[in-house]
């Protein structure tokens, strides 16, 4: 019985700091948000730019995108719109080219928005082009007239890939659409920003971002996970490519507007992140410590984000067991395990006044918010039972989700 109590004794502590550590490399990490902003400064529109869309039955959405890419700011002769269609039972195709797309089409078995873009960028390869960067979307999006101009002075100051502040067309909808709203505005804010003030690597979010042409051909796109997006920026941390963040290159998106289809997003995202730990993680903090390339061992960390979030509720288990077995163990546990339900109270509220810090550092309505503001912490609890399937399921089918949002660029500016 003394073995068992030892045992979970040192389980208990070592998950413990684990779980301190990682929280206090988050929390100190976020505060360089608050460091004197990066600046990109502004050129002369010179590069041509290739817009990419990937588009899965997207006939009610994607006239207000490629509307919204034609009213850029940026030079007509310096940038075209290419939507690729992939498994459409619909229209898409037809509606993208009467907007003024031009198509690329797919071949063989699309499984992921992965394979479309390395289909796309395949495509390019073979083409008399000069096209210098390629702009990704989808096809939901709505675009800010800024955007290719704010990436144009991104390529212009050094940056070969760079990821745009990634906003919601439709954050009040329902709760889950303005949870995911509160969500992005946290990343953008506390993670890309501050990375960016650091000078380390912003993450891809999936959408809004560039890559410069001279990335895809030395490195090429080789995802194979249905998390393209990370395990992208995993290869340019590897390759020693930093990943810039433009906070004014906007992208509006069109969020889940309930619980179910958010189940089945985040548990692509998390069984894709689970994917890229396995087969990264060991690399990249290999990379990172070997030729001191700090974005490699932050993304390797970031990549541990579903381990620690079933980890944390192993302590409540681990809490529980040294309660009912009267194991002595520091006194601020005890503090915790007997003021359980103030510390949940407490942890509640904080999330409620982040929530709040976050709309008012962005600018933001809290009143359009409100429904976010007070169940943020309950879609992020949710995440728990979805990181616990991703430890075991290795693989999932990407499904779409359907877009509905007939938001026009007017509407939204």
């Amino acid at each position: 019985m003394e073995l068992i109590k030892d045992i979970l004794k040192i389980l208990y502590y070592t998950i413990n700091i684990y779980i301190l550590l990682y929280g206090l490399y988050y929390f100190v990490t976020s505060l360089f948000a608050f460091k004197k902003k990066t600046i990109i400064r502004r050129y002369k529109a010179k590069h041509k730019i290739a817009v990419l869309i990937a588009a899965r039955n997207e006939a009610k959405v994607i006239g207000n995108l490629i509307d919204s890419l034609k009213k850029q700011k940026y030079p007509d002769k310096l940038y075209d719109i290419f939507v690729i269609p992939n498994n459409c039972t619909d229209n898409t195709e037809e509606i993208a080219k009467q907007a003024g797309a031009k198509i690329i089409e797919c071949t063989g078995v699309i499984k992921s928005k992965g394979d479309v873009l390395k289909q796309s960028f395949k495509y390019m390869s073979t083409m008399e082009n000069d096209y210098e960067a390629y702009c990704i979307f989808d096809a939901d999006n709505i675009v800010h007239n800024n955007f290719l101009n704010r990436m144009n002075d991104t390529l212009c100051s050094g940056y070969k890939v760079a990821q745009g502040f990634r906003d919601t067309k439709n954050a009040s909808n329902t709760w889950i659409s303005s949870c995911y709203s509160l969500f992005y505005l946290t990343q953008n804010y506390f993670f890309n920003s501050a990375r960016m003030n650091m000078n380390w690597s912003a993450s891809i979010n999936g959408t809004g971002f560039m890559i410069s042409k001279s990335v895809i051909d030395e490195f090429g796109f080789n995802t194979v996970t249905i998390t393209e997006d990370i395990e992208f920026a995993a290869h340019c941390a590897l390759n020693n490519v930093k990943i810039a963040f433009v906070d004014d290159a906007i992208t509006y998106d069109e969020q889940p507007l309930t619980f179910a289809q958010s189940w089945k997003q985040r548990t692509r995202w998390s069984i894709g992140t689970m994917q890229c730990l396995y087969k990264y993680s060991g690399k990249l903090m290999k990379t990172g410590i070997k030729q001191k390339i700090p974005q490699c061992i932050d993304m390797s960390l970031f990549f541990m984000a579903p381990v620690i979030q079933v980890l944390s509720l192993v302590v409540i288990g681990l809490f529980l067991l040294v309660g009912l077995m009267s194991i002595k163990v520091a006194s601020a546990s005890m503090i915790i395990f007997e003021n359980a339900g103030l510390f949940l109270i407490g942890g509640y509220f904080i999330c409620v006044v982040v929530s709040l810090l976050v709309l008012k550092l962005q600018h933001k309505s809290i009143k359009k918010s409100l429904k976010g503001v007070f169940t943020l912490s309950i879609f992020m609890l949710s995440w728990i039972p979805i990181n616990m399937i991703s430890l075991y399921r290795k693989d999932c089918f990407w499904e779409p989700i359907e877009h509905v949002e007939d938001i026009t660029i007017e509407e939204l500016a």
